[in-house]
């Protein structure tokens, strides 16, 4: 791969003109960068705004953080998905308080030894918060410069060659000017979903992929795995004006609040199970079908509103009144369809 230098001038250039404002860029401390870093991971900048506003306002330090309980710090990023992040976050806060003296490390090498930080994060981290000349490769670098240099190796190869080359040129420039301009540059125009906006890009002269007019060929595609297809029973079980809550113990969505439910498709068998759980119904009616798409996973759920007189059960539910499903448990977004349904049922 050629030298990136040539480029540096009209990337940052246009970068300083275009960047978007965010939050976290206005005040961008190891901690701040942190946060908004990890919640960046599988989610749209738009979507992660106000979950970024709300979690700091209420975990401003890194202290909060470490302290926090797992029901209020998954409340907080009820919607994101992928909670483990959030888990992680919590556990690497705990390890900064103890092994740290509170304070996040100016150091890659420390900061890759944290939970949930990967080579990733800890160069973003590095760069932007400490202006360490550390690489910060992510899906929207290796786009952009897989199409600068019509490179179609697969990204695990090309990972490496390209972390190692920003390294050298980050000896000549302002790291977290740099790092953020080829990221934004991902985001705003090289983007990966139809075309991008090539003329509008600052180094388009300086593109092996738009002068051959290749630009969609590349970076290099896996080939998708199929998904594994579930089809499941959502139980919105309402009793005296509360719903039926049950906590996933394992697996998919472990620790979460959800409606409970079951792998299955029939109606026979929502009556079956309610008979197992020893619920003695007055009404069953059916609230609607959803789909919910995971990495490997992909649930098909057919929801049931189940009215009940007593709480007597052997499910191992809490009841929650409208106000607690709203404030107090932590909901995947998979359930979203059903916890709206539900919520209009319990006002």
């Amino acid at each position: 791969m050629e030298d990136l230098i040539k480029i540096v001038t009209d990337l940052t250039t246009w970068y300083e003109k275009n960047a978007r404002q965010l939050a976290w860029r206005e005040n961008p401390s190891a901690y701040h960068i942190w946060i908004s870093e990890i919640m960046l991971q599988q989610t749209r900048v738009e979507a992660v705004k106000q979950y970024y506003a709300r979690f700091i306002e209420e975990l401003p330090t890194i202290e909060h953080l470490a302290n926090v309980s797992e029901e209020k710090l998954l409340k907080l990023w009820q919607g994101l998905g992928y909670y483990n992040r959030a888990k992680n976050l919590k556990k690497a806060a705990i390890e900064i308080m103890e092994q740290h003296n509170g304070i996040i490390p100016n150091s890659y090498e420390k900061l890759l030894s944290l939970k949930g930080i990967g080579e990733y994060t800890a160069g973003a981290i590095a760069s932007i918060a400490f202006g360490l000349p550390e690489a910060a490769v992510d899906g929207n670098v290796i786009r952009v410069l897989s199409r600068l240099y019509a490179d179609n190796r697969r990204s695990i190869e090309l990972k490496k060659e390209i972390a190692k080359n920003i390294k050298e040129v980050l000896q000549h420039t302002n790291p977290s000017i740099f790092n953020q301009a080829l990221m934004e540059l991902g985001a705003l125009i090289c983007f990966p979903n139809g075309m991008p906006k090539c003329k509008e890009c600052p180094i388009h002269t300086y593109c092996k992929a738009y002068a051959e007019n290749s630009v969609l060929e590349f970076p290099h595609k896996e080939p998708k795995k199929q998904r594994r297809l579930e089809n499941r029973i959502v139980f919105g079980i309402l009793c005296k004006n509360k719903v039926a809550l049950h906590k996933r113990e394992s697996g998919l969505l472990s620790n979460l609040w959800e409606f409970p439910n079951i792998l299955a498709n029939t109606e026979n068998e929502t009556k079956k199970q309610l008979l197992e759980w020893s619920i003695e119904y007055t009404e069953i009616k059916d609230m609607g079908k959803a789909k919910h798409i995971f990495t490997h996973i992909e649930w098909h759920m057919q929801g049931y509103i189940i009215k009940v007189e007593s709480f007597k059960n052997n499910g191992n539910f809490v009841w929650a009144t409208q106000e607690e499903l709203s404030k107090k448990y932590a909901l995947p977004s998979a359930f979203g369809f059903f916890e709206r349904k539900l919520s209009k049922e319990l006002i």
